[in-house]
C-alpha cells in the first residue's frame, strides 16, 4: 500500500505559504519560468490593471487568483507568458480622490487652483500623478504574498508617453479604416462630475423619488385639418412629461401612427384636446372629454404646431407631429414630446427627421444663456419655475405628482441627466460579423456565454463612445483644421476645415514644425 505523508495538525499554514514564498524567491523560480524554452510557442497574456491609489482588497485576491492559474498552467504546458504587469493611472476615480483631497468639487474648482485655467490643470495633474501612487507598496505586497506570479519590475503604465502613443497608433489605424467619426450620443450624464456613466455604474444609483409632471398643451397652427375635421388656435395637443425642463428643446410631438387618437372637449375651458383615446378617462377624470372625432395616429402625421420656446435656431422640420414606434397608449397621453438632445429615443428618431438638437444646458447641467430667465439656473431646480411660466402663458393643462425610479450618480449622489454630447465613436457595428465570428473561436467558461450573454450583445452591438470631458487621461489624437486664417512661419494661409488622426508623437512634431500655433 502506498504510504501518504502526513502534515503535522498543529502546523501553520501561513507560515508554510511564507516558506513557499521564500524558497520561490532565494531561487527566483519565476524568473526561470521566463528564461525557459517554449516548444508550443507564446500564450499571451494582458493584465487589466488596477488602479493604485486606492487599497487592494479581498475580492482584489480572488481576481488575482484567477489571473494566475491559466497562466500558470499554460506554461506548464510548455508555452511561453511573459506575464507584464500593468498599473492603470488616468481617470475620473482618480481625479475624485484627488478633489477629495483638495476639499473642492466640480471642474469649475479645479480651475480655480491658480492664477488660471491652465496653470490650474496642470497643478491638478501633477497631483492626479502623484496620487496613483499612493498605494503601490500596498498592491505589490499583496501581489507577492499571494504568491501571484506576474512581472512587477517591469510594468506598463498608462500615463507613460509610450502606453499613450500606443493608443494612438491603435486609433490611428481605425481612422484609416474608415473606423472612427464624430457624432453625438445620449449617455447618462453627471453634472457635477462633469462625465458620464456607464450602465453599471447607472444601475448603483437609482433611488425611488415623487415629482411633480405636467400636462402641456401645444397649440396647433389654424388651417389645418384632421380629416374633414377643421383645425383652430383652440386646438391643442396634449402632451405629459415628467422632465418640464426638457420642453425650451422641444422640436416635434411623437405618436404612434396605428395608435387610435381623439379629438375631445376639454371640460372646464372651450378648448379641444388631442390625446389617446385609451387615455381620455384617466387625464380628464370626469370633467369633460367628450369625444368630438376619432382618428388614427397616421392622420396626425406633419401637423405643425407652435413652438413652446424659441429661444435657438431650428430648422423647417421642426415643430410637427411625426411617428416613433416607441410611443405607447397605456401611460400619460399618447403623444410623446421630442427634445434630441435629453433622450436616446428623441436623439434616434431626430435623426431619422432630420431635426436639429437644441442643446439648452451647458456641462455643468446649467441653462445656457440664450435660454431667457432660467441662464445659470440647473435643469431640475428649474422645473417649478418653468411650470409656473407654461401656466402664466395658459399652456398648463394640470400637473400630477409622479413617482418613480430615477438614477443618481453613484459617486456623488446627484441626480443624471440624459445628454447628447459630442463624442469620437469607433464603428463598431461595422465589425459586427468578424466579432462574430471571433467569437465562435473562443471557449467561454461557463459555455452559455457565448451565445448568451455575450452572444446576445454581439447582435446588437453598439458604436462605442471614447471620448471622455475631463483632464487626467489620454489626450485625443484628433485635429481639426479650423476654418479660416492661420498664421504659420511663412506668413498667412487659408486653413482647410479637415481632420485628421495622429499617429504618433514623432508626426504631431513633424506636423506641427511650420505653425506657430497647432489648432486642435
Amino acid at each position: 500500500m502506498k504510504k501518504f505523508q502526513t502534515v503535522d495538525p498543529r502546523a501553520s499554514f501561513p507560515e508554510m505559504e511564507r516558506e513557499t514564498l521564500a524558497y520561490w524567491e532565494k531561487n527566483k523560480i519565476f524568473k526561470k519560468s521566463l528564461e525557459k524554452k517554449s516548444p508550443k510557442g507564446d500564450f499571451v497574456f494582458y493584465e487589466g490593471p488596477p488602479t493604485a491609489n486606492g487599497r487592494p482588497g479581498i475580492h482584489h485576491v480572488l481576481a488575482r487568483a484567477f489571473k494566475d492559474v491559466i497562466p500558470r498552467y499554460k506554461t506548464m504546458c510548455g508555452y511561453y507568458v511573459s506575464r507584464k504587469a500593468g498599473w492603470d493611472t488616468h481617470g475620473l476615480p482618480v481625479e475624485l480622490e484627488v478633489e477629495k483631497k483638495l476639499g473642492i468639487s466640480g471642474k469649475p474648482e479645479i480651475e480655480s487652483l491658480k492664477k488660471t485655467p491652465e496653470e490650474s490643470i496642470k497643478y491638478f495633474n501633477k497631483l492626479c500623478r502623484e496620487s496613483v501612487w499612493e498605494y503601490k507598496t500596498d498592491w505589490e505586497e499583496m501581489t507577492r504574498r499571494m504568491g501571484f506570479w506576474i512581472d512587477l519590475d517591469d510594468p506598463y503604465i498608462t500615463y507613460t508617453n509610450e502606453y499613450i502613443e500606443s493608443v494612438w497608433w491603435v486609433l490611428s489605424e481605425a481612422w484609416k479604416k474608415g473606423l472612427v467619426y464624430k457624432g453625438h450620443k445620449v449617455v447618462p450624464y453627471c453634472p457635477r462630475c462633469g462625465t458620464t456613466l456607464s450602465s453599471h455604474e447607472v444601475a448603483q444609483g437609482y433611488k425611488n423619488i415623487e415629482e411633480k409632471s405636467v400636462y402641456v398643451e401645444f397649440t396647433l397652427n389654424p388651417g389645418q385639418k384632421i380629416g374633414n375635421t377643421d383645425i383652430t388656435n383652440k386646438t391643442h395637443f396634449l402632451v405629459w412629461t415628467t422632465t418640464p425642463w426638457t420642453l425650451p428643446g422641444n422640436v416635434a410631438l411623437a405618436v404612434g401612427k396605428d395608435n387610435k387618437y381623439v379629438l375631445a372637449k376639454g371640460g372646464r375651458t372651450t378648448e379641444d384636446f388631442i390625446l389617446a383615446k385609451s387615455r381620455v378617462e384617466a387625464v380628464f377624470k370626469g370633467e369633460g372629454g367628450d369625444i368630438i372625432s376619432e382618428f388614427t395616429g397616421d392622420k396626425l402625421l406633419g401637423l405643425a404646431y407652435e413652438p413652446l420656446y424659441t429661444f435657438l435656431p431650428t430648422n423647417k422640420n421642426s415643430f410637427k407631429v411625426i411617428a416613433g414606434d416607441f410611443v405607447s397608449d397605456t401611460d400619460g397621453t399618447g403623444i410623446v414630446h421630442i427634445a434630441p438632445a435629453f433622450g436616446v429615443d428623441d436623439y434616434n428618431i431626430g435623426v431619422e427627421n432630420d431635426l436639429p438638437v437644441l442643446m439648452t444646458l451647458d456641462k455643468e447641467g446649467k441653462f445656457l444663456p440664450e435660454i431667457g430667465e432660467w441662464v445659470g439656473k440647473g435643469a431640475k431646480e428649474s422645473n417649478q419655475s418653468i411650470i409656473k411660466d407654461l401656466e402664466k402663458r395658459n399652456l398648463l393643462f394640470k400637473t400630477e405628482m409622479y413617482t418613480h425610479d430615477y438614477p443618481f450618480c453613484w459617486r456623488c449622489d446627484t441626480a443624471l441627466l440624459y445628454y447628447a454630447k459630442d463624442s469620437w465613436f469607433i464603428a463598431m457595428s461595422k465589425l459586427q460579423k468578424e466579432l462574430k465570428e471571433g467569437n465562435e473561436k473562443i471557449t467561454w467558461v461557463p459555455d452559455h456565454i457565448k451565445e448568451g450573454r455575450f452572444g446576445e450583445w454581439l447582435e446588437g452591438v453598439k458604436d462605442w463612445a471614447i471620448s471622455r470631458d475631463r483632464y487626467w487621461g489620454t489626450p485625443a489624437p484628433f485635429w481639426i483644421c479650423q476654418n479660416g486664417e492661420m498664421k504659420n512661419k511663412k506668413g498667412k494661409v487659408r486653413s482647410c476645415g479637415n481632420t485628421i488622426c495622429i499617429g504618433s508623437i514623432k508626426e504631431l512634431k513633424k506636423r506641427a514644425e511650420n505653425f506657430d500655433v497647432v489648432y486642435g
